[in-house]
């Protein structure tokens, strides 16, 4: 269970007006401390995407940090084509905990859930709209970098995985956002009948509506926590 509301990775003025971006997620992934690397969490990814939730494959895209030609390599050998396989900076790709530290490349898994097959194209990957989501980033932890900015190996390089639940319960039920899944479409209609207006997700009061749920259900979460308001 995961509260980010502060700090690095903020999402908080995205609550709302966008399909995909909470203040509470619950995150899905494995870690490894120095024991299996890329190779397995790629292939467990690829085994548990396409076999077990059985993803069109077709609608799959997978990023790779530009210089990351092993990971690019090894999404080929589990199966991925190559034209779905792409290369980003470290913005998007490479995972730092801080200015000094731990960090390494990182791989995401995004998926299309367009309509019209026509509009799954590249150019969507960390791109505009809500067409093509990230579910699920893959961080291969394999450098600490010094206060000069350099990177040196780690002895054990480990891994740690993240899908998002909401993500994934919008493209397992084949819903194009977040709250249109079983996991907020209770809390909707709950704000509908306090409110007395009917939720409309293309209203001006949508995001509103959003947000309370959003907030709702993140303060339910912080509770059970045994995080309680102060005066």
């Amino acid at each position: 269970r995961c509260v980010r509301a502060g700090g690095k990775h903020n999402d908080l003025e995205n609550v709302g007006y966008t399909s995909r971006h909470h203040t509470f997620f619950e995150m899905l992934g494995n870690f490894s401390f120095g024991d299996y690397f890329k190779a397995d969490a790629i292939r467990f990814a690829w085994e548990l995407i396409t076999e077990v939730y059985g993803l069109q494959v077709d609608r799959l895209w997978f990023t790779v940090y530009t210089a990351d030609d092993e990971a690019a390599r090894l999404w080929e050998e589990v199966g991925a084509r190559p034209d779905r396989i792409l290369r980003f900076g470290e913005k998007d790709n490479f995972w730092a905990m801080g200015d000094t530290g731990p960090c390494g490349p990182c791989s995401e898994i995004h998926y299309y859930q367009g309509a019209d097959m026509a509009g799954n194209l590249p150019a969507l990957v960390n791109g505009p709209g809500d067409d093509t989501v990230e579910i699920w980033n893959l961080v291969f932890m394999q450098y600490e970098r010094d206060a000069a900015g350099h990177m040196h190996p780690l002895p054990r390089p480990c891994v740690d995985t993240g899908a998002g639940l909401e993500r994934l319960c919008t493209v397992l039920q084949g819903v194009h956002s977040n709250y249109d899944t079983d996991l907020f479409a209770p809390l909707l209609a709950r704000v509908a009948e306090l409110s007395q207006r009917p939720y409309d997700p293309e209203s001006e009061l949508g995001p509103a509506f959003r947000v309370i749920a959003d907030h709702a259900r993140a303060a339910a979460f912080l509770l059970t926590d045994g995080v309680v308001p102060s005066n």
